[in-house]
């Protein structure tokens, strides 16, 4: 199983990305799939989650509004779509799978995609 993290820049506060999560050898339809980030000096920390086997999703406090991620089935691809981008979103972003609820210790992780926000 691969996982594929995509999507990552440079953006200016206020920016707008998209992050791409692609699997191999595993189908999301059968997961949770959720989303981490690091920022430099400071612990990983859950972005945000979907329940492929109900659409469900969570979101961190920080980025409730701005954030939305999203499965297309078709694809085997999670997105996680960032608006209002803030300098203190800027870390290493990770997407995990494997396990069928919204979690930590997922079997499979992406080898992450760097986002810097900055002017």
């Amino acid at each position: 199983v691969q996982l594929q993290a995509s999507g990552g820049g440079l953006v200016h506060p206020g920016g707008s990305l998209r992050l791409s999560c692609a699997a191999s050898g595993l189908t999301f339809a059968y997961y949770a799939i959720g989303w981490f980030r690091q920022a430099p000096g400071k612990e990983r920390e859950g972005v945000s989650c979907i329940v492929s086997s109900d659409g469900s999703t969570d979101y961190t406090d920080s980025v409730k509004g701005r954030f939305n991620i999203s499965l297309d089935d078709s694809k085997n691809r999670v997105y996680l779509q960032m608006n209002s981008l803030k300098p203190e979103d800027t870390a290493v972003y990770y997407c995990a799978t494997g396990l069928t609820y919204c979690g930590t210790d997922y079997k499979y992780w992406g080898q992450g995609t760097l986002v810097t926000v900055s002017s």
